[in-house]
């Protein structure tokens, strides 16, 4: 049985990619500081599958706590998901979001004393920022446009010059689209601190009442409806992306950039109709001033995830937002 060591494993992807390595008949370890998460969803993934997950309470960026976790455990690859997520406080904050690189250094030192060579990285379409046109492909120009993105992209480049130098490293860089859903269980799903900045999880939360209404940023872009289009790709098929991409890199030493998505955009205004269909709620909304860092369209072209990991997304909007909704309604508060 192989070890996965999973950073960040308590959050929203990592603890769905939980289940589908312990279903795959995998070990897994977890290390997450729970500065944006909680040690309630890994007790969920535990009740959903029946397996057991070792915890440790620690930073990514504490290198002796890590090399004591390699040393205690025989770890054949690690998921790397620990880092800030948030472009407004990326913009707000970018000091602080230069320290998702500091956690990949201090992780892939680490990786390197422990002869562990194999590493799944939770990369995001950001590092495209506005594209020149859509769908957007692997070899497309990388101008991410805020420090978060820059952030995801110069760790991009950094696991990319350790494969070159060593080329028995196994890389595999998967660059997300947006990521909604929850487990069908509804036991886990996206719990955000304070006021969610994520499209899905504030729309949920209008729909239960939790909040008054929705606000959609920016009504005169260039698409069908005036609001912004992205790709939304259900969490669990993301999260099986993971294990593909990790069964891929067993066979052969290789560095793999691969996008996951659905290859579909939908604007902020389809997910509203969408997710009033699902709860058979009405959900208010206020159309205000655009977002910086935001951008008009966005969605991936997902054919080479298809030839390289022989992975596509299964789930369609509805049962994604299905899923969204159950969490929602039976987690009002989340893991709170």
């Amino acid at each position: 049985m192989k070890t996965i060591l999973l950073t960040g494993g308590c959050g929203y992807i990592g603890s769905h990619v939980c289940i589908e390595l312990i279903q795959e008949g995998y070990e897994v370890i977890v290390i997450d500081n729970l500065c944006n998460s909680s040690i309630e969803a890994l007790k969920r993934v535990k009740k959903i599958t029946g397996g057991d997950i070792s915890f440790f309470q620690n930073d990514v960026r504490d290198k002796s706590a890590l090399l004591k976790i390699f040393k205690k455990h025989s770890i054949y690859g690690v998921m790397h998901f620990a880092g800030l997520k948030s472009v407004r406080e990326s913009l707000e904050n970018p000091i602080k979001y230069y320290n998702n690189v500091v956690g990949a250094v201090t992780l892939s030192e680490a990786m390197a004393a422990s002869n562990c060579k194999s590493i799944v990285f939770s990369s995001s379409a950001s590092v495209y920022g506005n594209p020149y046109t859509v769908p957007i492909r692997e070899d497309f120009p990388l101008l991410a446009s805020n420090p978060y993105g820059q952030s995801k992209l110069i760790i991009e480049k950094l696991l990319q010059d350790i494969f070159i130098s060593d080329g028995q490293w196994n890389i595999a860089i998967l660059r997300y689209f947006n990521p909604i859903g929850a487990h069908k269980s509804g036991l886990i799903g996206e719990s955000p601190n304070g006021i969610p900045d994520n499209l899905f999880p504030y729309v949920s939360q209008v729909a239960i009442g939790k909040r008054p209404k929705l606000k959609i940023f920016g009504g005169d872009y260039d698409t069908h409806d005036g609001t912004g289009v992205r790709d939304y790709i259900h969490v669990v098929d993301l999260a099986k992306g993971h294990i593909k991409a990790l069964k891929a890199m067993e066979t052969k030493s290789q560095s793999l950039i691969v996008n996951l998505g659905t290859g579909t955009g939908y604007s902020v205004l389809d997910i509203v109709k969408e997710f009033e269909i699902v709860s058979e709620r009405t959900i208010p909304y206020e159309i205000v001033s655009r977002r910086e860092g935001d951008i008009a369209v966005s969605y991936t072209d997902p054919s080479l995830a298809a030839k390289k990991l022989n992975w596509k997304a299964e789930y369609e909007l509805n049962k994604m937002c299905q899923d969204a909704c159950r969490w929602q309604s039976m987690n009002p508060n989340g893991y709170n």
